[in-house]
This record gives structure tokens, sequence and C-alpha cells, in this order.
């Protein structure tokens, strides 16, 4: 016997036009590419920082005692390590704001990559053109060197563990309006620190600057850091004096930020 097909058996395909509806109509939709949260986008940008920092820590630990142009290997091994952690701990400790946008490679663009592109012009330019000046007084150079590399593992160290401990109530982005998974957080490194995320970013920046030999850019950073933090520390304690009232009033007179010039 010959079958015949029922129109109530199949559901008519217009081809792409159709799938692309479906998509759009999805639950899942925010996970499909080029969306906010993109498993695609996300498995190729941690693949390239993993990518990244192999090259970094390999060039840094071959070439270490053979050219200062090692600095430049540490750099891109730190710049990878930072950004892979940025999305890794919002994903693990604040899963639902975890996104594309949490490995901040674009954050505060254009200004975040002309700051990273100078630094490795300034540290190339000199150390190929000048690899045995005496810019350091008393030939400290070899000991500032070394209390960069410090910095870097203590900023990255202490951003990481303020964003794990405070958990749901870390935002990469001011908040002006209160969650109900706001909390403040004055225990653990936060008794110690009031913006320890951004006490981390500062130093690990500067520590950066001082590992790769930059004069002028660990000025050019220290005031440019500076005048960030400082505007961005006024701008969010207004929300968090709205949220929180007497309580951060009095957490922010008892604990400081430890960035100079920023009570």
């Amino acid at each position: 016997m010959e079958a015949t097909l029922d129109s109530r058996d199949w559901t008519p395909f217009d081809g792409p036009s159709s799938a692309a509806s479906l998509a759009s109509r999805s639950p899942d939709r925010a996970y499909f590419p080029h969306q906010p949260k993109s498993l695609s986008g996300i498995a190729l940008r941690a693949f390239s920082l993993g990518l990244a920092f192999a090259a970094g820590a390999l060039g840094t630990v071959l070439t270490v005692t053979l050219t200062p142009l090692w600095r430049l290997f540490f750099f891109l091994a730190a710049l990878a390590l930072f950004h892979f952690l940025e999305f890794w701990t919002t994903a693990a400790y604040n899963t639902r704001v975890a996104n594309v946008s949490s490995f901040l490679l674009t954050a505060n663009w254009p200004g975040y990559a002309i700051a990273h592109a100078l630094a490795t012009l300034e540290c190339l330019v000199t150390n190929v053109f000048w690899p045995h000046r005496a810019w350091a007084p008393l030939g400290a150079a070899p000991l500032l060197c070394l209390a960069g590399v410090v910095l870097v593992a203590v900023g990255q160290t202490v951003r990481s563990v303020a964003m794990w401990q405070a958990g749901t109530s870390f935002n990469h982005m001011v908040q002006h309006r209160r969650s109900a998974e706001h909390d403040l957080v004055t225990t653990g490194i936060y008794a110690r620190l009031r913006h320890p995320s951004y006490f981390g970013f500062f130093w690990w920046a500067l520590g950066t600057q001082l590992v790769m030999g930059n004069l002028v850019c660990f000025f050019l950073y220290a005031g440019a850091l500076w005048r960030f933090f400082s505007s961005r520390v006024r701008d969010e304690e207004v929300s968090l004096v709205r949220f929180f009232g007497a309580d951060y009033v009095a957490y922010r007179k008892r604990v400081g930020t430890k960035i100079p010039f920023v009570p």
C-alpha cells in the first residue's frame, strides 16, 4: 500500500528565515552566537586567552636570562590571566550576571587598549635601543622589577578574592538600584579594604609597569588610574550610602581604600 502524507504529520520549513525566527523565540537565545551570553563567544575568548597566557608564560621562562624583552612576554601573560579570571570569577560566584563582556576585553574602550599599546611600545623601544639604561637610582632596577612582580601577584589575588567574597554583590558596572541580592559585605578582605577590587587593579597595573621598566607609562598609569578610581569611588558610594545608610557611612569611616589620596 502506498503511504500518503497528511499535512498534520509535518511542519513546513521555509529555510534560513524560519530557523532564524525559531531562534529568536527560543528561551535559550541569550546563549546563541552574537548574543550577550554566547557560549561560542565565551569559548573562543577563553581559548584565545589560554593561548596568550601559555605563550606569555613560556616566552618569559625561555627569554628571561637572554633578553630584556622577556618583559613583554610577562605583560602578555599577566594580561591574559587577568582577563580570564575576570570572567571565571564572575561565572563562579555571580553566575547570573556572567556574560561575554565579563572578560572586560573591551572595557573603557579605547582608552584601555591605548594604555596597554603605549606600555608595550615604551618597553619595546627602550629595551631595543637602550637595553642597558640605568633609569633607576642607585642600581635599584632589579629590586623595582621584583617589587613589580610582587605587586602584580598581590593585586591579582586581592581583586579575585574580593570578587569571590562579594559574590552576587559584586558587579563590573556601578549599580544605582539595589537588588534583592545586594548585601553590604564588611568581612574577610572587605574588613581591611573598602574597595579591594579597585585596590587590586590599581597596584596590579602599576606593578606591570615596574616589571616592564616603563618610566613614562608608570606615571601615566598612576595618574590615569587615580583619576578613574577617585571618580568611580565617589560615584559608587553615593549609591552605597543610599542603599545601606548609616551602616555604610560607619564602614566608610572605619575602613580605607589603601589607594593613594582616595580616602
